[in-house]
């Protein structure tokens, strides 16, 4: 079966915009790690705009649940008044741990798109598979390695600047 220069041309295009997204993540990611935070940047989109951005902020919030994913959802469920994200997508530039999962589970997320694996706490397919386990009463679509190697430079030279 052949793709014809239409669809080729459709899935490019959706392609660059799923780019747009991850760099708006990224660009949140930055900002954390000018904080010393762990430079993990989350956007949510929902009916073609983002809703939401945010960044890590465990340090600066003393709060162990302040992950950029959990700040995102927040916001996004402020801003659509609803606790009930169905549609949305989310753009993170590490895979979501367990917790993140779980909580993207219960807001009902309709996919997750991911930079950077994180195999020592990814919950999105390094550990587990949190967002495609059918016993959960929700589902979400997966897609990791969006921009993966700038996600992962990103994470890589905070921690070897926080070594030296």
């Amino acid at each position: 079966m052949s793709v014809g220069p239409r669809e080729d041309a459709s899935a490019a295009e959706e392609r660059a915009q799923e780019e747009v997204y991850m760099r708006a993540a990224l660009k949140q990611a930055r900002a954390a790690a000018e904080e010393g935070e762990v430079p993990v940047g989350a956007v949510i989109v929902a009916g073609g705009r983002i809703i939401a951005r945010a960044y890590n902020q465990r340090e600066r919030l003393k709060d162990p649940t302040a992950h950029a994913e959990m700040i995102a959802l927040t916001q996004a469920s402020a801003a659509l008044e609803s606790w009930r994200l169905d549609g949305a997508t989310l753009y993170v530039t590490l895979e979501p741990c367990l917790m993140c999962a779980g909580a993207l589970v219960q807001a009902r997320v309709e996919r997750v798109v991911f930079g950077a694996p994180d195999p020592k706490a990814g919950a999105c397919g390094s550990l587990y598979q949190v967002g495609l386990d059918t016993r959960l009463n929700h589902t979400f679509e997966l897609q990791g390695g969006l921009l993966e190697a700038e996600c992962a430079e990103l994470l890589h030279d905070f921690f070897r600047d926080r070594r030296d």
